[in-house]
């Protein structure tokens, strides 16, 4: 609990949750802004859809509440998020909405399976730098943390 806490202290304008009516909870999305310089992006923690609401086009919804405010407000040059490399139907929502992958990160899950590293250019990032592709894959300490 205090993991989502922090992050909502943090950063309430990067959480945001899509209820229905009745205060079903339908998903959700938390993440953050990190990053210096052309480094300097929007982070998706997480993005969860119940699956009685699913493939109603809500995470992309989400998605771009995210990225909008990571694009005009704190002006980033890209969002950011890590995915299981077995979870095929993520990878093809996330390319659909204009993510490409980065790089691997060899064993990012629990040290057993890998996570791709899929970013979106933002405006600011004029020449998409951001998201050309790594030539190799890393491993997570070679990510940069702040």
């Amino acid at each position: 609990m205090s993991f989502y806490m922090t992050y909502l202290a943090r950063w309430p304008d990067y959480f945001h949750v899509a209820e229905a009516p009745g205060h079903r909870i339908m998903g959700y999305i938390m993440g953050k802004v990190e990053g210096q310089g052309e480094s300097w992006h929007g982070h998706v923690t997480a993005v969860t859809v119940a699956p009685e609401y699913r493939r109603q086009q809500l995470a992309k919804k989400l998605m771009n509440l995210l990225e909008d405010f990571s694009d005009k407000i704190d002006k980033g040059y890209f969002v950011d998020l890590f995915v299981r490399a077995s979870n095929t139907p993520a990878i093809k929502m996330y390319e659909k909405l204009g993510y490409v992958i980065y790089r691997r990160v060899l064993r990012y899950y629990s040290g057993e399976e890998d996570g791709l590293d899929m970013r979106k250019a933002l405006s600011r990032d004029v020449e998409k730098k951001s998201i050309i592709p790594l030539k190799r894959p890393v491993t997570p300490d070679e990510l940069e943390y702040d």
